[in-house]
């Protein structure tokens, strides 16, 4: 016996009987594929910010006009604070992608990175002796 052979769709044979869809040329892009990844995150030769999955970033300004779309992306997202791990998952772009853009934004002071609120591990002696004093008064 024979295995099955697997046969190609044309675009013109989909079974639905809908025609295919035409994308449109994007400026810059005439084909309308998607941008490549070195294309969005621009020269790699530079230097990277110290910046982790948990850093919060925030925006300081609107997007310029001069923005490229993921930056204008990003400056939209950071109204309240994202961690960059957010902000990957958001926009579908790796964290090195990111951590790229991140990188020009806080040179050109668009966006301001702040350490993660660590919560300490043993609550304050004398907060959990007012709660118990509170408590017993009940």
């Amino acid at each position: 016996m024979t295995p099955p052979q697997r046969q190609r769709r044309l675009p013109a044979q989909d079974p639905s009987g809908r025609p295919p869809v035409e994308r449109a040329p994007v400026p810059g892009n005439p084909t309308g594929n998607p941008e490549r990844l070195f294309v969005i995150g621009g020269e790699a030769g530079g230097e990277r910010a110290d910046i982790d999955l948990v850093t919060l970033i925030v925006a300081r300004t609107e997007p310029p006009a001069s923005a490229t779309p993921e930056q204008a992306a990003l400056l939209r997202l950071c109204v309240a604070p994202l961690s960059v791990a957010e902000l990957s998952a958001y926009l579908s772009l790796p964290f090195s992608v990111v951590t790229v853009l991140l990188t020009e934004m806080l040179a050109a002071e668009l966006v301001q990175a702040r350490a993660p609120i660590v919560r300490q591990k043993v609550a304050d002696r004398s907060l959990l002796e007012a709660v118990m004093h509170g408590l017993q008064r009940l």
